[in-house]
């Protein structure tokens, strides 16, 4: 015999905080900047999906890595406020910053590493800055990704650096795959920034979470990973991280301003009805 559904005897949650869309029978709470997640009443099912990314970090030579991105759905919520971080994008050469939401802490991106002899490796981060480039000869290793103790992991390491008559720097990692390494050919190609992760969290497929490409010494740079990556080619052009992407920044030699880390988000999803 089946069993009919009773609609009369579950309840659903109630929230404030962020921007509020909706999604059929979800709601959906986007943060863009920090605020406050409120539960007023909580329904029979007591977890919420969640998506927090970091912020991106800034390119050095090597490209920016994407900040850190945790997703589940099944976070158990309690009727109380949490409070919600939206990490910075780094600026140039510099790390990004943490996103947080209940108990749930996303990694800020590495930066890039630098042009110098010896040296240009990359910062550990959500995902890892790519390796620089000295100025002479060597092969700087990407920033480490920080896999920590759940699946799927926050990010990837940067790509290898390559120097050895030229520049090609490596990409940042990004939230699904590693920085690509900068191409030890006559070329010196600088490595693409790892690809970010794609999310149907708001009803609609976003990628985000990309790193940035490295820089290369002559015409030309890697390219960012798909969602929010930078991109450089020698000096100009240069993108920075897409905001509320977490997004790495392109790499430029050291002095001609390197692109800086898209800032994080914060999503929220339950059913409502």
């Amino acid at each position: 015999m089946q069993l009919l559904r009773n609609p009369f005897s579950e309840s659903f949650t109630v929230a404030t905080g962020g921007t509020i869309t909706t999604d059929g029978d979800y709601k959906v709470h986007s943060f863009t900047s920090s605020g406050t997640f409120t539960v007023t009443t909580l329904g029979t099912d007591d977890t919420v999906e969640y998506l927090c990314i970091a912020g991106g970090a800034g390119g050095d030579c090597g490209g920016g890595g994407a900040g850190g991105y945790r997703t589940a759905n099944d976070l158990s919520i309690t009727a109380t406020g949490y409070s919600v971080t939206i990490g910075a994008g780094g600026a140039s050469a510099s790390n990004g910053n943490n996103s947080v939401f209940h108990t749930i802490t996303s990694t800020a991106g590495g930066a890039g590493g630098p042009v110098y002899d010896p040296g240009g490796v990359g910062s550990a981060g959500g995902s890892g800055g790519g390796g620089g480039a000295p100025e002479g000869s060597g092969n700087p290793a990407g920033g480490a990704g920080n896999a920590g103790s759940f699946s799927p992991v926050e990010g990837y390491d940067g790509g290898q650096g390559f120097a050895s008559g030229g520049i090609a720097a490596g990409g940042g990692g990004g939230a699904s795959e590693v920085g690509g390494a900068g191409h030890t050919a006559a070329s010196y190609d600088g490595g693409d920034g790892g690809d970010g992760r794609s999310s149907s969290i708001t009803g609609s497929a976003v990628t985000r979470g990309g790193g940035g490409g490295g820089n290369r010494s002559e015409s030309g740079g890697g390219q960012g990973g798909a969602g929010g990556g930078g991109k450089s080619a020698g000096a100009t052009p240069l993108t920075s991280g897409t905001t509320n992407t977490g997004g790495g920044g392109g790499g430029t030699s050291t002095g001609s301003g390197q692109g800086s880390g898209g800032s994080g988000i914060v999503i929220i999803r339950y059913q409502f009805q």
